[in-house]
């Protein structure tokens, strides 16, 4: 091989290499802006990704509590049950309001830990002499602690001021008189007054109590009929106030308490000024008025 020709290959071969190299720096010149875009696009994404995401579950957390937050609580109902209505009175205290009543009662209209009443009917009939009536009914009720109607303390205490306003509006009534009754649940008041009837001159006692969220009333009334005396009134309050406590306290027991009854509170001299309350309940004027009459077996009988 010439001098010429070795010269030649090797300026060749020189001039292959430098166009190897001339690639090769023209291809990495153009992959860089690629990966650095594909990186900057890959770094937008990660932080816009991330961002969301953290300010989503920041809002998320955010929004829960404040939801726990807005949600509406009420304090919960003291009393969760009722005794059985028939068996709030004990046989001495039912032997003393309704002598001649049968101890079980007649229960009416119940609904289990939330309501319950029961009645007894007493007839001494002494002939020619003339007979003693007696009506005893006993009605309790309970109320439970609800965001839209206020705590069960709160509804029982406009529920007894509505049943001693029906107490004192009785159609009929005469000589109607209102006053507090002491050591009786959280507050108590006694609604007394005359009614006449066909059978007889009746004395109504009406004690309606209230203990944490639940309201008692104790109707009781009496009369003489084919002419012998009326009973005197201010016995028969003693009574059904007497019969007011002994519910009062079967009401506690059944709640796991004492039977001792709680210190009136100062709504029970309030109600007992005889103002009236709004929102009167008409079916208590109906019970009101039924318990002020005879049943009609207590009428054949005298």
């Amino acid at each position: 091989m010439s001098e010429g020709t070795m010269q030649r290959r090797a300026e060749r071969d020189q001039g292959v290499q430098r166009a190897k190299r001339l690639h090769r720096v023209l291809v990495c010149a153009a992959a860089v802006p690629v990966m650095l875009i594909a990186a900057g696009c890959s770094s937008d994404s990660n932080n816009d990704g991330g961002g969301s995401d953290s300010a989503k579950g920041a809002d998320g957390g955010a929004s829960a509590s404040a939801s726990a937050s807005a949600a509406p609580t009420v304090q919960a109902a003291a009393y969760k049950s009722l005794p059985e209505s028939c068996g709030v009175l004990s046989a001495k205290t039912l032997k003393s309001l309704v002598p001649e009543a049968a101890r079980s009662g007649k229960k009416g209209t119940s609904e289990a830990g939330t309501r319950g009443s029961c009645s007894w009917s007493s007839l001494d009939n002494n002939g020619v002499k003339g007979s003693q009536f007696r009506w005893l009914n006993v009605s309790l009720l309970r109320f439970e602690s609800d965001t839209s109607r206020g705590t069960g303390e709160a509804q029982a205490q406009k529920y007894y001021e509505q049943q001693i306003q029906d107490a004192e509006s009785v159609a009929g009534a005469k000589n109607t008189k209102s006053q507090a009754v002491s050591g009786t649940g959280d507050a108590a008041t006694l609604v007394r007054y005359d009614l006449k009837k066909k059978e007889g001159a009746f004395k109504q006692q009406t004690v309606v109590t209230r203990v944490e969220n639940v309201v008692v009333t104790v109707d009781y009334n009496g009369a003489g009929l084919a002419g012998d005396k009326a009973p005197s009134a201010d016995g028969l309050a003693k009574l059904a106030e007497q019969a007011a406590k002994e519910v009062v306290s079967a009401v506690s027991v059944a709640n796991g308490e004492s039977a001792a009854s709680p210190a009136p509170s100062g709504s029970a001299s309030k109600s007992a000024s005889g103002s009236k309350s709004p929102s009167p309940s008409a079916s208590t004027s109906k019970s009101a008025s039924k318990s002020a009459s005879p049943s009609k077996s207590a009428a054949k009988k005298s």
